[in-house]
């Protein structure tokens, strides 16, 4: 049940992170990895997971609140444009890092281990209660900070406001324990927190947010599903991890994304 749980829950929180991203961004390439917030949770999972310092949730998110809180000081400093450059050269970063500490692992066992997390298995192999009720609140306080700024999001995307610096490195905050309730628990997973906005957007020409958090969230939640009961029962006897199986089962949906838009 737990992990039907966080198949749902994923694919709430990262629509609804990606469509904020893209709202504040006002960009349709916005994305909850884009500041390198997924690059963040591999490297404090292959940390926690190599070292045994702590559980692989607990590193997940220490280490992608510290790369949010470094991405919220730089926020308030530069342009959106800037930003998100300023993100994908600093996720290349991350993402190397967490390369050397995963390379330098000290036996197959723990590479095993760190792999099936990225592979988003949903199985919670490791997870304590504490780490559940830990995403739970997190989730919560995301989800819920998402509903009631819908009006402020909407009309900064519309150019009726312009968000505050500080606003939009709050919003920044907010969306990053929304996406890491479930990054941490069950690794990173692609295309729904890109593809599943962009279908939203074009299936629906309305600018209000909140329409966009219900068609993206219903998208996701279903695509996930469809690909964990994939995964669980396809009866293929091969391993297939979640989020390769997910891009594949998603193609057609791309492949109607751009028909639609040309």
């Amino acid at each position: 049940m737990l992990s039907l749980l966080y198949v749902i829950l994923s694919g709430i929180a990262l629509p609804l992170g990606g469509i904020q991203m893209q709202y504040l961004w006002r960009n349709q390439l916005g994305d909850v990895y884009s500041l390198g917030l997924g690059s963040a949770a591999c490297l404090g999972a292959a940390a926690a997971t190599m070292s045994g310092w702590c559980s692989l949730t607990a590193g997940s998110f220490v280490c992608t609140l510290a790369c949010t809180l470094i991405c919220f000081a730089v926020t308030l400093r530069l342009s959106t444009q800037d930003l998100i450059t300023f993100g994908i050269i600093f996720g290349t970063f991350v993402s190397s890092l967490c390369t050397i500490v995963v390379t330098n692992a000290p036996n197959g066992e723990l590479l095993k281990q760190y792999y099936l997390w990225g592979a988003a298995t949903f199985r919670l192999e490791g997870v304590t209660a504490g780490d559940i009720i830990f995403s739970l609140v997190l989730f919560a306080a995301g989800f819920a900070y998402a509903m009631l700024g819908h009006r402020r999001m909407t009309a900064h995307f519309r150019g009726e406001i312009e968000l505050t610096k500080p606003q939009k490195a709050v919003s920044l905050l907010m969306i990053m324990f929304l996406v890491t309730s479930v990054v941490s628990i069950c690794g990173p997973i692609g295309f729904v927190s890109l593809g599943v906005p962009n279908i939203s957007r074009t299936v629906s020409r309305s600018t209000d947010i909140r329409r966009h958090y219900l068609i993206s969230g219903a998208i996701g939640t279903a695509l996930l599903l469809l690909t964990w009961l994939a995964v669980n029962y396809s009866g293929l006897g091969i391993y297939l991890p979640v989020s390769a199986t997910m891009a594949i089962i998603a193609l057609p949906l791309m492949f109607f994304l751009f028909r639609k838009r040309k």
